[in-house]
């Protein structure tokens, strides 16, 4: 009888147990974190994914808010969980690829969170309350200049794509906006709608119902081209601050570790779920781009958006509030 090592018994009983756990994965409920409060874009798109992976696979995905630190709270609970494919993460530019530069953190992004599927992409709008009298950027700009340090921007938090085009646009434009981080991007936009704060770098997402019914103006659109969904509202570069691009992103991560028969399975669902007419309709609908790369693809743009945005941080001497 040929010996078989004790390595090799270990490690054919550890593929063993990776198949069969992607084979009944998920047998429970799935935690799905959101790092930000409710009602902002981030959380829009996870309830949106959750749903329909609820029906396509069979177990409940339940959202689960844990805002804070810019999204690092959840993040750290995400780190904490066990690697088995039970507890991912609604992840976007700010926890994975602008915290590591604002923040002392216990965990590296790039080391401790396992790349899924990048989900969307959808460029920020620039809007302010209507009581604000400036109709365009440059009379924005106008405004900003000859009150510095008077006119204050909200932000789902420290490190936020909203922050981050903030900081962006006081470096371009030469003015001084106050930043206003809040526990999420539904919080922010309460404060702006009820004209706490008068200006804001939005997602689509969370700000397109309120533009429709006149409680926000919208100014321009962080990409570069106009939307197809509000192809009437001007690029930042047409409206006078070319240069100006910035878009948020969603994603979903798990922590390293995670078996990849149990990534494949889930990254499987995402992109069956992003393909669904209703699903991609309702992303398109809010301003979102429906993307559902590889996780390979994803690892990569999480490594590229890390170094982008260090240098903004650097450069505008951003730091953690």
């Amino acid at each position: 009888m040929r010996f078989i090592s004790p390595a090799i018994t270990l490690l054919l009983s550890t593929c063993a147990a990776s198949s069969a756990l992607a084979q009944t994965w998920p047998a429970k409920p799935v935690r799905y974190l959101v790092g930000y409060a409710p009602g902002g874009g981030t959380d829009i798109v996870a309830r949106t994914m959750g749903v329909k992976l609820t029906e396509m696979l069979g177990q409940q995905f339940v959202i689960d808010n844990r805002p804070g630190a810019g999204g690092n709270i959840a993040t750290e609970v995400l780190i904490r969980a066990p690697a088995d494919g039970y507890t991912i993460m609604a992840g976007n530019i700010g926890p994975i690829a602008v915290n590591p530069s604002l923040y002392k953190l216990s965990f590296d992004p790039l080391k401790d969170l396992a790349p899924v599927s990048l989900l969307a992409l959808a460029p920020l709008l620039i809007v302010v309350h209507p009581t604000l009298p400036a109709k365009n950027i440059k009379e924005l700009i106008a405004l900003a200049k000859r009150e510095p340090g008077k006119l204050s921007y909200s932000s789902a938090g420290t490190g936020s794509s909203n922050h981050l085009a903030g900081a962006l646009f006081n470096l371009q434009a030469g003015v001084e906006t106050v930043h206003i981080p809040y526990r999420g991007a539904g919080p922010a936009m309460i404060d702006l709608l009820a004209g706490q704060v008068m200006l804001s770098f939005v997602t689509m997402p969370s700000a397109m119902s309120h533009i429709k019914t006149g409680k926000l103006r919208v100014l321009a659109v962080t990409s570069g081209k106009r939307s197809s969904i509000a192809p009437e509202v001007p690029t930042t570069a047409e409206a006078g601050l070319p240069g100006h691009e910035v878009s948020a992103w969603y994603s979903v991560v798990v922590v390293a570790g995670t078996p990849k028969p149990v990534i494949d399975r889930l990254h499987g669902a995402l992109v069956k779920t992003l393909q669904s007419p209703d699903v991609r309709d309702r992303l398109i609908a809010e301003g979102a781009d429906p993307i559902g790369n590889t996780p390979e693809e994803f690892g990569a743009f999480m490594i590229a958006e890390t170094a982008k945005w260090a240098k903004v941080v650097k450069v505008s001497g951003m730091k953690a509030e």
